[in-house]
């Protein structure tokens, strides 16, 4: 326990707080995870192998949701915000989702894809993916509601967030620009927000089959 004050001390003398320690052993466990699901897959037979899959899936959804989640709300918003460290410094829409991404241990280009029009990106990594023009916000509620839990990426007219469905608890996952004291929050997808404002939403499902075997061998996305 000694030693362990004694490392906290030191980090917190350079400037990271413990929260961001404790961030960075999330970020370590997912690495030491990615390997084993790895290592397990390359020496498995086809059964087995989707079994492998089908555990990372539900591994990667557990963990972006309740812990690296969790660990960003209340990073402020700001337009120019690129932090890499929760609640410390601020955040744009674009950098959390691709720091969420990459924090996962997704292969990405974190700063050209937060800089980048939402939908090309969709197009990449999402399956399932549907458009909505001019439509009400029910219409994207029914949609979601008749598909399967897990997470979502959702590109608006000029916002990019997350929706997290579990059955039907529905919560839309972003760094607010409509509160930017707060930033990063979960809220309900209707109410007064970006998600429910906008006239175009594109919608797609995270964590398929692909994306999934992509996260397990390290696949780098150009």
């Amino acid at each position: 326990m000694k030693t362990v004050a004694l490392f906290l001390f030191i980090f917190a003398s350079y400037g990271y707080s413990q929260e961001a320690i404790k961030y960075d052993a999330v970020k370590n466990n997912i690495t030491k995870k990615q390997q084993y699901f790895s290592k397990i897959y390359a020496s498995s037979g086809t059964e087995k192998q989707k079994e492998v899959v089908r555990e990372a899936q539900a591994y990667l959804t557990t963990t972006i949701s309740d812990s690296l989640f969790s660990y960003w709300y209340g990073t402020p918003w700001n337009f120019n915000g690129t932090t890499k460290v929760p609640k410390q410094g601020t955040i744009a829409c674009g950098y959390f989702v691709t720091a969420i991404l990459s924090d996962a241990g997704f292969q990405i280009p974190r700063v050209k894809w937060a800089q980048s029009a939402s939908e090309p990106v969709i197009v990449k990594i999402a399956t399932n993916v549907q458009r909505f023009r001019n439509q009400p916000m029910n219409k994207l509620i029914d949609y979601l509601n008749k598909q399967g839990d897990g997470l979502y990426i959702v590109g608006l007219d000029n916002h990019v967030g997350f929706i997290s469905k579990r059955g039907n608890n529905l919560r839309f996952i972003h760094s607010s620009y409509y509160h930017p004291e707060t930033g990063v929050m979960p809220e309900p997808l209707e109410g007064h927000n970006p998600l429910n404002d906008s006239r175009y939403r594109i919608i797609g499902k995270l964590l398929d089959t692909e994306m999934t075997l992509n996260w397990i061998n390290g696949v780098e996305y150009k």
